[in-house]
């Protein structure tokens, strides 16, 4: 819970009610803390003390920027067009940035040239239900951070990790999280060499909530970038059992064997195999199947390079495991709407039989599942019929809260998306300001 958050909405509602404010917030305090009801009026006194000092404060750097449009309400995070639109938006409030790969491209990683060679740089927060089981969330984000650097062509180096934890988690949240990243590191060879441990909020968040991401570094001399995919390329996708989205709806739905499932490095030795073999030097394009699944993807990559991607779902269907399968098709969730882990390449016609087979080789599942053509957007076959395959407002709702949700636009996006433009372009003119005057007092 954020006190400091409680605390200040009270404030803005009825300043006046600072006796009455300390009261409901003691009450809180109790609910989530064992301690005293003294203990918890003092700490509510110093909190509403806190929240009057900051509630009213002007100035460029102290005023913050508001569009009126909370992150829920626009589907921020939720892998869908909202979530799309408000990421293609910071690379608006970046700028030009002179990288090879950056925020603009919506790739997963960032690329700067080092002499002949890219950098690349890359980091995944942890996914947000998985608080409760450190373990698996440092595990599944790990994989995710080094899928990114596999994805754009290179071979990792090192993983970094941050972790915040409410103050009343377990330190032992700590150690399980760090295991699960660590059990990667092994895996793969790659280790973590550093990271961040905080408290969420300091004093100002009670509970157990974690949260936090791991990034990654790695080198390349080719990439495999979105924004290379070409007209007349195919589209190859290997086996996929999901990863954090895939545990979170077996958790959340009950049916724990799932998560079982989800626990390799398939995609991993994948890219490795390309990495050795060179093969990935013939290669125009891989990312994971992973934001919004394949229709986020399709978006993605079709915006990037300006191309149409067209789909074969029985192709698909059949590299998704089949226990994963069962389990989003019984609860009624779109598989090809969520987070499948799996890889997806996009090569020329004349190096697909060499990949295909280097891959197999291994004992890795792997399929030609579609094309790149002329034209914008995303089509998919399905029993013949070609159908319309854009994503939704949201990903697929895998849990029960997020079918409450749902996963339709809302009726004001077009109200909302306003509000957001105008909120990007305030902030970009405060971020100009505040360098102006940074900049006449080094003359």
């Amino acid at each position: 819970m954020d006190i400091e958050g409680y605390a200040k909405r009270a404030l803005r509602k009825d300043p006046s009610n600072e006796t009455g404010l300390e009261v409901q917030l003691t009450s809180r305090i109790l609910e989530i803390k064992n301690i005293s009801p003294e203990r918890a009026h003092e700490i509510a006194t110093a909190v509403v003390c806190e929240a009057k000092a900051t509630l009213n404060v002007e100035g460029d750097v102290l005023s913050s920027t508001l569009s009126g449009v909370s992150m829920g309400e626009f589907g921020v995070g939720s892998r869908g067009t909202g979530d799309f639109y408000v990421h293609s938006k910071l690379g608006e409030v970046i700028g030009y940035t002179g990288a090879v790969v950056d925020s603009s491209e919506l790739d997963d990683s960032g690329v700067v040239k080092i002499g002949d060679d890219y950098l690349v740089v890359t980091v995944d927060g942890i996914h947000s239900r998985l608080s409760d089981f450190p373990f698996l969330s440092g595990f599944h984000v790990a994989r995710a951070a080094l899928r990114d650097v596999y994805s754009m062509g290179a071979r990792p180096l090192a993983m970094l990790s941050d972790i915040h934890i409410a103050d009343d988690g377990d330190v032992a949240k700590i150690f399980d999280h760090i295991a699960g990243i660590t059990m990667v590191s092994e895996l793969t060879g790659i280790p973590l060499i550093t990271g961040s441990t905080l408290r969420i909020g300091g004093d100002m968040v009670i509970g157990e909530r974690m949260t936090g991401g791991v990034g990654a570094v790695g080198v390349t001399s080719s990439l495999t970038s979105r924004n290379r995919t070409q007209i007349g390329d195919l589209i190859l996708m290997t086996e996929g059992a999901g990863g954090g989205t895939i545990s979170t709806t077996a958790l959340y739905y009950g049916m724990h064997d799932v998560v079982e499932e989800t626990i390799n490095i398939r995609f991993l030795e994948a890219c490795e195999i390309l990495l050795e073999s060179e093969l990935y030097r013939k290669v125009h394009s891989m990312t994971d199947v992973t934001n919004g699944g394949i229709r986020g993807d399709a978006k993605e990559i079709s915006k990037t390079a300006g191309v149409k991607l067209v789909f074969e779902e029985e192709k698909i269907r059949a590299l998704v495991n089949p226990k994963v399968l069962s389990m989003l098709e019984l609860l009624k969730i779109d598989y090809l709407g969520v987070s499948l882990d799996a890889l997806l390449v996009i090569v020329p016609q004349a190096y697909v039989n060499e990949i295909l087979d280097a891959v197999r080789s291994a004992g890795i599942k792997i399929d030609v599942i579609g094309r790149v053509e002329e034209g914008n957007g995303a089509e998919i076959f399905i029993n013949g019929e070609c159908r319309d395959f854009t994503p939704r407002f949201r990903e697929s709702a895998y849990t029960p809260v997020k079918k409450v949700h749902g996963e339709e636009n809302p009726r004001d996006f077009e109200e909302m998306r306003a509000a957001i433009d105008k909120a990007a372009l305030e902030a970009i003119e405060k971020k100009q300001k505040v360098l102006e005057k940074i900049r006449k007092k080094n003359k």
